[in-house]
């Protein structure tokens, strides 16, 4: 199957690069207007918003897929097409894609074949995600990585209030995630809520009323939100107010 790659951005580069080394048969990145002429599988790396565009122009024959999480699969229009995104964030062309996850699909058996042989040929793992779930896996994706850095950076703005610097947390951070990969959400939380420390909950909020006062609301939907995981044994936001 030969493939090409319109767009060229950090993933629409990464993607390719990753193929040439995996000696996949990779026509020369396509730019605006490419039609992809020659190709069997032509794959849109190219923002949402441009996907529609960018499918009207790749003349009839080829597969045509994209890389977005939310987008679905008919906006390439009514021809046969895949999707196929890397649940990973490409911070530049040499970003890794063996031992990760994505989410495929395809308009037929075939498309969705090529979108999952794709990935598998680049070592990941894949799981199916249908047009009416994208919305919910796409949001799981921004809570698991984008939220999460918002999370430590709300960590590292306090932190800097006590002279602690950010690589303190780090170790503390990565621990967390992998309890949590290792063991699952109820088993890996740790700290004030579950032992229902109402005393120490009180403490971090007065705290951050007089350094942080911004992050109070923050703080306290994680308290409830670690109550909920773990059930009756936590602390309400309230019950120390």
């Amino acid at each position: 199957m030969r493939i090409q790659i319109v767009g060229a951005g950090r993933m629409g580069r990464a993607i390719d690069r990753a193929l040439r080394e995996a000696e996949a048969d990779v026509l020369p990145i396509g730019g605006r207007g490419a039609d992809g002429a020659g190709a069997d599988l032509v794959l849109l790396a190219v923002p949402d918003a441009a996907i529609p565009d960018a499918a009207a122009r790749i003349a009839p024959g080829p597969i045509v897929g994209h890389l977005s999480g939310i987008t679905p699969l008919g906006a390439v229009g009514a021809r046969e097409s895949c999707s196929l995104h890397p649940l990973l964030s490409a911070a530049d062309e040499t970003t890794r894609f063996d031992g990760a996850w994505a989410a495929v699909d395809g308009s037929t058996a075939a498309a969705l074949q090529a979108a999952t042989g794709i990935a598998e040929r680049l070592g990941m793992r894949t799981f199916r995600v249908r047009d009416e779930d994208r919305a919910a896996y796409h949001a799981s994706a921004s809570i698991a990585a984008n939220f999460l850095v918002v999370l430590e950076a709300t960590a590292e703005r306090i932190a800097a209030t006590a002279g602690v610097p950010r690589e303190a947390l780090a170790p503390l951070a990565r621990g967390a995630l992998a309890n949590w990969e290792r063991l699952g959400p109820t088993a890996a939380l740790t700290g004030p809520v579950v032992r229902g420390d109402l005393a120490t909950i009180a403490l971090q909020r007065e705290a951050l009323a007089e350094r942080d006062a911004t992050s109070g609301a923050l703080y306290d939907a994680m308290v409830e939100a670690s109550r909920a995981l773990i059930g009756s044994r936590g602390a309400t936001a309230e019950g120390v107010a």
